[in-house]
């Protein structure tokens, strides 16, 4: 019951952070499942797995309050369905001593890319004229790839780059993403549910993942809207990046003090950044505070 509870806690957090920034479910699923002692390939499945009903959950979320473009959703998803299915048949024909390293590297990267992103590249909207399948299908493939054999990397990849292109609206970008979402899990779950003949999933788990995730969705579609992006990705890379930290710490061989001293080091480093990205929210606040002021009215005599 303590692990099952731990579990849809850890689910209930990572689809807060994706359905607000469409990203890192999976990044931020596999990390928990990881550090609890998962197999990496047991680990990705899972959460494909749980995804394809916190998927659902989140796509309906988005479209009930306008977040979808069904155009991006195909012609991203059903590529990316491909690259998924492709990503975790080659996942489960590698060894965990191999598949550790790797997939931990995979998710260090992609949390370091998202604290980045949104401490230092804020989100900018502008006017939409739509993207083009010569993007979104390449971008599909390569990014359903990168989810199935990194336990995540769905969002990561697709959604910053369909925002630097100015061209779908950030809202429509986020729930478009989660929505086929829904095409990668169900393909990443074939190929791996076909490939780990002699592995044996924990339904508990899936099941845990499932019912966070589920729970949070339609809160997640909502702070979308409401809270700063800017702060839940640096919130949420920062903790991807510590925690997958460990294994890359151990696979490299360093000695304990090197070792604390790089966990410290990316903690200080974590700090400075949510602290930089809660100053710049409130100032930039305070701006549009003052040019929302009206002008004071001028006497006769002015």
């Amino acid at each position: 019951m303590h692990g099952f509870i731990l579990f849809a806690l850890g689910g209930f957090i990572a689809q807060l952070v994706d359905g607000s920034l469409g990203m890192a479910y999976g990044v931020t699923s596999t990390t928990i499942l990881l550090t609890a002692g998962l197999a990496p390939a047991l680990a990705s499945a899972s959460v494909h797995l749980a995804e394809i009903g916190t998927s659902v959950a989140s796509g309906v979320s988005h479209w009930r309050f306008g977040n979808v473009d069904w155009k991006v959703v195909l012609t991203l998803g059903v590529p990316g369905a491909v690259g998924a299915f492709l990503g975790a048949t080659a996942l489960s024909n590698v060894s965990t001593a191999a598949a550790e390293p790797w997939m931990a590297f995979v998710l260090f990267a992609l949390g370091l890319y998202v604290l980045l992103k949104f401490a230092l590249r804020p989100l900018r909207r502008r006017t939409l004229t739509g993207v083009s399948p010569k993007l979104t299908a390449p971008l599909g493939l390569v990014a359903g790839f990168v989810d199935a054999t990194g336990g995540g990397g769905w969002g990561p990849v697709a959604t910053p780059t369909l925002l630097s292109t100015g061209k779908i609206e950030p809202r429509k970008v986020i729930g478009s993403v989660d929505t086929s979402e829904f095409l990668i899990a169900v393909a990443a779950s074939i190929g791996f549910l076909t490939s780990l003949s002699g592995q044996q999933l924990s339904w508990t788990t899936v099941g845990a993942l499932l019912l966070g995730g589920v729970v949070a969705a339609p809160l997640a579609a909502y702070l979308v809207r409401i809270v700063p992006m800017r702060l839940i990705g640096v919130g949420a890379g920062g903790l991807i990046v510590l925690t997958n930290a460990r294994t890359l710490v151990e696979a490299i061989g360093l000695p304990g003090t090197a070792g604390v001293a790089v966990y410290v080091a990316i903690a200080l480093a974590w700090v400075a950044a949510l602290a930089h990205t809660t100053r710049t929210v409130l100032r930039e606040r305070r701006e549009l505070d003052t040019a929302d002021q009206p002008e004071p009215a001028r006497s006769a005599t002015d």
